[in-house]
């Protein structure tokens, strides 16, 4: 199906669909960093620019509309997040462009703080907004390690279908297909122990790109990022974010006193080696934190494929 991308980053949502056999036709993000990464990766079809400012009817029509809003004010690592910060009101620019595309389906990501943002009253209001807008709508507080990603990550989906689709074809989400304690056809949890054992160190001789890191050296304590992380699970939640100085705080290597690197933290987040990051080491940081991890957005966008076909065998 056809796909417009919003928030888009550096496309991790977006290659996981391209790899489902979806086509993307429009992207935008807001960062000139993170639109470079995508245009030298993924494809020109992304507009850099603020969505505020962009002609939705300039845009191309489309079957699907993906996008992780802006979630900076609805983190529960933003202490003063509350209902006024303006970052909080972009998903507004969603909502316009579903409105006024009416795509089949849509796909939203958010973190776990939206959940609870106004003692309830945000995601209450969020999902009255997509139900005026002409969508049913479901979300789900998925943590995507249970999707096979080598990482603790908890998010909340949200999938919606136009309200004249029939619901016996409305999406699913995916089945979980690893579990700490795995039972049936599931499988254990992708450690990052796993994920990075045959990763040399960035001083070493290698051909990786982007692999260089933080010169920090971590000293252990109860602290973000200088928590020990453990081999043996799956790697803590890779961060957009800083400690309230500026720097992205990238997650301690599990055998070694210093950050991790980009493509380290790249590869926990599923970008395949090959993906290349634009910009300076905090924004290539940033970008990498941002993102949808690529495996579990492919098993989105399956479920998108599976409820499509469903939609046409019932013609």
């Amino acid at each position: 199906m056809r796909v417009l991308s919003l928030f888009s980053g550096a496309g991790g949502m977006d290659l996981g669909f391209k790899q489902a056999g979806h086509e993307i036709v429009w992207a935008n993000d807001f960062d000139a960093d993170a639109s470079e990464t995508y245009r030298r990766n993924i494809g020109d079809h992304i507009v850099q620019g603020d969505i505020r400012e962009i002609d939705i009817s300039e845009v191309p029509d489309a079957d699907i509309v993906i996008g992780g809003f802006p979630c900076q004010g609805f983190s529960r690592a933003n202490m003063l997040r509350s209902t006024n910060d303006d970052r909080n009101t972009l998903y507004l620019e969603f909502l316009r462009v579903i409105r006024l595309k009416q795509p089949k389906y849509f796909v939203a990501e958010n973190v776990s703080g939206i959940l609870s943002l106004d003692g309830g009253n945000v995601i209450k209001q969020i999902v009255h907004d997509f139900e005026r807008a002409g969508f049913n709508v479901e979300y789900r507080l998925l943590n995507l390690a249970d999707f096979g990603v080598p990482q603790s990550r908890r998010r909340v989906i949200f999938l919606g279908w136009r309200k004249d689709i029939d619901s016996r074809q409305r999406p699913q989400f995916p089945p979980e297909t690893h579990s700490s304690k795995p039972c049936s056809n599931q499988k254990p949890w992708v450690t990052i122990g796993y994920v990075l054992k045959n990763i040399p160190e960035p001083s070493a001789s290698h051909s990786l790109k982007n692999h260089v890191c933080s010169q920090y050296k971590v000293s252990i304590r109860d602290f973000t990022g200088h928590r020990k992380t453990d081999p043996s699970k799956p790697s803590p939640t890779i961060l957009a974010r800083g400690n309230g100085k500026g720097g992205v705080c990238a997650i301690h290597h599990p055998n070694s006193l210093r950050r991790l690197s980009v493509r380290e933290s790249a590869l926990i987040q599923t970008f395949p080696k090959n993906f290349v990051f634009c910009g300076g080491l905090n924004s290539m940081y940033r970008q990498v934190g941002n993102a949808v991890p690529v495996r579990f957005a492919f098993q989105l966008a399956k479920q998108l494929m599976k409820a499509e076909n469903a939609t046409c065998a019932q013609r």
